[in-house]
């Protein structure tokens, strides 16, 4: 079922934050209309507003990019915020979407929806096989009610409702703050100011940890491509397909920047799970391939952080 967005009016909720930016930077280059709200003018967690102001802007298409998030200090905190926040923002949107007739809609859940154990590379399938990782156990809970309403809408009124998990995305956009970035964000930060100060960059733990990462307009790029040729139940996920250590993205990092100080590790700190890589393959079967490569999306990152810090 190709969905084609030429001449659509298009909601990207959530449209100032990292994701949002980037789905609003690529819809520029599609024959469609654009339509935005700011936060002031809507508060996406009061259903009655935002059911009268879908009813007035008549979107065709939504794509879900809108959610409460924060670092692990903001989720141990204030767990109540993230599960209320996401849950009155998902239902919301898509109580409005139904009751205008939309006739596309996406939400963007995250790759936290998996089991804190689940088997690499993470599968689609392996959501809600296992418990979650503490740590961030509401925002996940929240996520994972917004993929299950995605599909109660699908199977109770066969609305073209989907949902996708981006795995860590980085780019311009993203959050700097050092309580609450995460890894990306946080690592060019701290080299940065090593740079700066001549001194040496200090990595949590052994940085034998992998992670897999995405730039912020690949992600925006696979949100559009699922739009036109994904209509399915089950979520996708939305990866690079590729991982690398902690370490080595520490030395990536310091080689863009241009420091050549000495890593230090901080062994009080702890490593996390060995290991976080998403199986993408369902997303790359329907044609689909990552554009920006590790080193030089690192680069775009560095030089809007250095624009957004003058």
């Amino acid at each position: 079922m190709a969905y084609d967005l030429t001449g659509k009016r298009v909601w990207i909720a959530g449209h100032r934050g990292m994701v949002g930016q980037a789905l609003v930077r690529a819809l520029q280059g599609e024959d469609c209309r654009i339509l935005t709200v700011e936060r002031a003018q809507l508060d996406l967690r009061d259903r009655d507003a935002v059911c009268a102001w879908m009813a007035q802007a008549r979107p065709q298409a939504v794509i879900i990019a809108a959610a409460k998030v924060g670092g692990i200090l903001a989720n141990t905190s204030f767990p109540v915020d993230f599960l209320l926040d996401n849950l009155a923002i998902e239902t919301s949107i898509m109580a409005g979407a139904h009751a205008c007739g939309v006739e596309k809609l996406l939400f963007l859940a995250s790759s936290a929806v998996y089991p804190r154990l689940a088997p690499q590379p993470m599968a689609e399938e392996a959501l809600l096989t296992g418990p979650l990782e503490p740590t961030h156990e509401a925002y996940a809970i929240a996520k994972i009610a917004g993929i299950k309403l995605t599909q109660a809408f699908r199977q109770q009124y066969g609305a073209d409702f989907i949902a996708c998990l981006p795995t860590n995305l980085y780019g311009p956009g993203d959050r700097y703050d050092p309580a609450g970035s995460h890894v990306m964000p946080a690592l060019i930060r701290k080299v940065h100011q090593a740079r700066q100060e001549g001194s040496d960059v200090v990595v949590w733990g052994s940085g034998t940890p992998r992670r897999e990462f995405l730039h912020v307009d690949d992600c925006a790029d696979a949100c559009l491509h699922l739009m036109r040729s994904y209509s399915g139940a089950a979520p996708v996920n939305v990866g690079s397909g590729e991982d690398i250590s902690i370490l080595d993205l520490t030395r990536l990092v310091m080689q863009v920047i241009g420091h050549d100080g000495a890593i230090v590790h901080d062994h009080s700190k702890p490593d996390g799970p060995p290991r976080k890589l998403m199986d993408s393959s369902r997303l790359t079967n329907l044609g689909w391939r990552p554009k920006v490569a590790l080193a030089a999306g690192i680069a775009d990152a560095y030089r809007a952080f250095l624009q957004a810090n003058r």
